[in-house]
């Protein structure tokens, strides 16, 4: 039986003390009420425009995005200790990337394989010995974790790149707080919508030294078509600063610079939401229209800091994942606070043979796959689907990883038939320049489909507010 975060494990009649004030107030709504309030909810992201794509079609599908009024609740203490655990991580995963781009002291040492690191897609030999600012190159992380018991957290992924979706952490609080104003006074509910301004201070603070000027910002987008097209927008006007594409930047002998009615403006920090392979084709894929011609050159002479670092999703391959409680403790010489999930790596033979052995009972997933995409859900798949899966795996083993099927934690949500426990996960966002700064809770992202342990929105699950209560 899966851990009920509002009933507990035995979904008895006790509710848990962060839930309890939540209760009430479900006690008090009928089941109308609550279909209203989703209903309106739901109408005012179409009016908002809060979509996302989902591929695989002739055309990318815009969907709104389903959103679940029963909010996720955590106590202060839960979250100060999810909170330790994440910053250790953060510091851990930024450590590592400055050692593989350096001296590659963990890779000598024989903590981590070197052929994993090297040989991998992921790692740019074009950042060697570039010198990044303040030494960072994840400044924007979402950790994806998940609850088995009331004690036991997991870290499913870590997001290095591009994380995508605290546009939803943000528009889930603004349509709560206007669709139950009446359960936010029951509660003290820690504050998230800082978050636009916190995001602009730590690029600020990771601006090329030496600047005499407040500097400049933008937000680079692939364009309207691309499927967080609405994330891109949404952040670059709460910010206050330009959404650019690749034909409204220009790379000059002065450095880059952003066109305006004006003339041109030099840019000082860009926050990318393009790929490491189309951000430059004079320096990855000659083919690409979405990048600035130059840009690397300018980024490691430290004319412009590009957020995420080119580079930076070595720390999230999944292959590095199996590794990441030797890289905490490596760096930091303590044991990780949080743990992974058990993982066999199909590039080790034994591994595999346990794998191809047990698929029926295993989540297997691409290192590089992403949003739920590429994956085998075991308990959950029909024989021909495993025995398909089973021929890729034993094709490309070094392209897959396996975990155990974990009985996700569920919380209260919204259904058709009235209130019933889904599946959740949990995605903080952590920001890092000149300091760690963490919002409260994060993007709770939910399966919808009864028993369902799949809760990307682009194989059909939705997203809840989520709330950390304050002392």
């Amino acid at each position: 039986m899966a851990f009920d975060e509002m009933l507990g494990m035995d979904g008895g009649a006790q509710c848990r003390p962060p839930y309890r004030a939540m209760a009430t107030w479900l006690r008090d709504q009928t089941s109308e009420q609550l279909t209203i309030r989703r209903q309106q909810a739901e109408a005012l992201f179409r009016r908002t425009g809060i979509t996302f794509a989902v591929y695989g079609a002739e055309e990318a599908e815009e969907r709104v995005i389903p959103f679940d009024i029963i909010p996720r609740v955590l106590s202060a203490a839960e979250w100060r200790r999810l909170a330790a655990g994440i910053e250790q991580r953060v510091r851990a995963l930024n450590a590592f990337m400055y050692d593989i781009y350096h001296r590659q002291e963990i890779l000598r040492a024989g903590r981590v394989p070197a052929d994993i690191v090297i040989q991998n897609a992921a790692f740019l030999p074009e950042m060697l010995n570039v010198e990044p600012r303040r030494g960072i190159y994840s400044h924007i992380i979402g950790i994806d974790i998940v609850r088995t018991t009331e004690n036991e957290f997991f870290v499913l992924e870590d997001n290095t790149r591009t994380p995508s979706g605290v546009s939803y952490m943000l528009e889930n609080r603004e349509t709560m707080m206007h669709m139950a104003p009446d359960l936010f006074s029951r509660n003290r509910v820690a504050p998230v919508e800082h978050y636009p301004e916190d995001l602009r201070a730590t690029l600020e603070s990771v601006a090329p030294a030496g600047l005499d000027r407040e500097p400049v910002l933008a937000v680079l987008t692939p364009g309207e078509h691309n499927s967080a097209y609405f994330e891109h927008s949404f952040l670059a006007d709460r910010m206050g600063v330009e959404l650019v594409e690749a034909p409204d930047l220009v790379a000059t002998e002065e450095g880059v610079m952003m066109k305006t009615t004006q003339g041109l403006r030099q840019v000082d920090v860009i926050y990318r939401r393009i790929d490491d392979a189309f951000l430059d084709p004079l320096a990855f894929r000659p083919d690409s229209v979405i990048g600035v011609p130059g840009l690397l050159e300018h980024y490691r002479a430290g004319r412009v800091t590009i957020v995420n670092a080119p580079g930076a999703g070595i720390a999230d391959d999944k292959s590095i994942y199996c590794y990441v409680p030797e890289i905490i403790e490596f760096y930091t010489g303590r044991p990780s606070i949080l743990k992974n999930v058990l993982t066999w790596s199909c590039r080790h033979p034994d591994d595999l043979a346990y794998v191809l052995d047990h698929l029926p009972e295993l989540v297997v997933k691409e290192v590089h796959g992403s949003g739920g995409y590429g994956m085998l859900v075991g308990p959950m798949s029909s024989r021909a689907e495993i025995e398909e899966f089973r021929a890729k795996v034993k094709a490309e083993p070094a392209r897959y990883i396996a975990q155990p099927t974990l009985e996700l934690s569920t919380c209260p949500t919204l259904t058709d038939k009235g209130v019933a426990p889904r599946h959740v996960d949990l995605r903080p966002f952590v920001l890092f320049g000149d300091r760690m700064r963490l919002t409260p809770g994060g993007l709770t992202r939910v399966a919808l489909k009864e028993g369902s342990l799949v809760v990307n929105s682009s194989q059909g699950g939705g997203t809840k507010d989520t709330w950390v209560l304050e002392d």
